[in-house]
């Protein structure tokens, strides 16, 4: 069973940047894939960006796309998403998710493992 704890959240002018941690109880190579969603209030969970279990494959949504940059260290257990030019509609909470398939798309349902999530407040 996978532990998962997300960190680096907090209050942000528009423009600035963030950079989110999800660290695993258990080493992340046996876990495959790793995810970052959000969900802001009375919205859905979006799916924001994956990452293969070596690094080499990404997915990362239109929204946030050339904004937003997700990776990992293994030899950390640890997870990263890098988010510059930060704006209002990115306020949400952040949570990281993993899957041990491989699946790297946005069905939250895929994923087997949860983080309890980090705000994120961007303020214009």
């Amino acid at each position: 069973q996978a532990q998962l704890v997300e960190s680096g959240g907090g209050l942000v002018q528009e423009g600035g940047s963030l950079r989110l941690s999800c660290a695993a109880s258990v080493r992340t190579a046996r876990l495959n894939a790793m995810a970052w969603f959000r969900q802001a209030p009375g919205k859905e969970r979006e799916f924001v960006a994956a990452i293969s279990w070596n690094g080499g494959t990404t997915n990362v949504a239109d929204s946030v796309k050339g904004r937003f940059t997700i990776s990992r260290d293994n030899a950390k257990n640890t997870g990263y998403l890098q988010m510059n030019r930060l704006k209002p509609e990115d306020t949400a909470v952040y949570y990281c998710a993993v899957d041990g398939v491989g699946y790297l798309g946005p069905r939250d349902y895929e994923y087997d493992y949860w983080g309890q999530g980090t705000q994120v407040t961007v303020s214009s």
